[in-house]
């Protein structure tokens, strides 16, 4: 099961005014994740967060189509209450109003995975 990361650049000096934002995140409404038809095509299985200095990284850990991730999080009242919240600690500004400025910026903050391993993909008795 693939994991993802997307990246927030902070302000320094803030980690504990953003963690107390996350403590508070109200949680997606389902786990599971629709294409344009309502047709279940992932779900996602666990985030976490992690922040350091100017750095700011979410761990989304998801089976299934990493695309409607996206769509998914755009439709949550939860992430828009986030992204309000976030806003003053941003060190750049980003449009998550709509569900397209939200699917631009959640492209473009993904990070690149250049590695990703299992338990399934282990040599078992190598």
């Amino acid at each position: 099961m693939p994991y993802a990361a997307i990246t927030y650049h902070v302000k320094p000096g803030f980690e504990e005014e953003i963690a107390e934002i996350f403590a508070n995140f109200k949680r997606v409404d389902t786990p599971d994740l629709s294409d344009e038809n309502g047709e279940q095509v992932g779900r996602l299985l666990g985030t976490a967060v992690f922040i350091q200095d100017e750095i700011m990284v979410r761990v989304i850990h998801y089976e299934g189509d990493f695309s409607a991730i996206g769509r998914h999080m755009a439709k949550q009242k939860g992430v828009h209450l986030l992204e309000a919240k976030l806003a003053p600690y941003l060190k750049q500004q980003r449009d998550t109003s709509t569900p397209e400025a939200f699917g631009t910026y959640f492209r473009n903050a993904t990070m690149r995975c250049i590695a990703q391993l299992s338990v399934e993909t282990h040599p078992a008795g190598a």
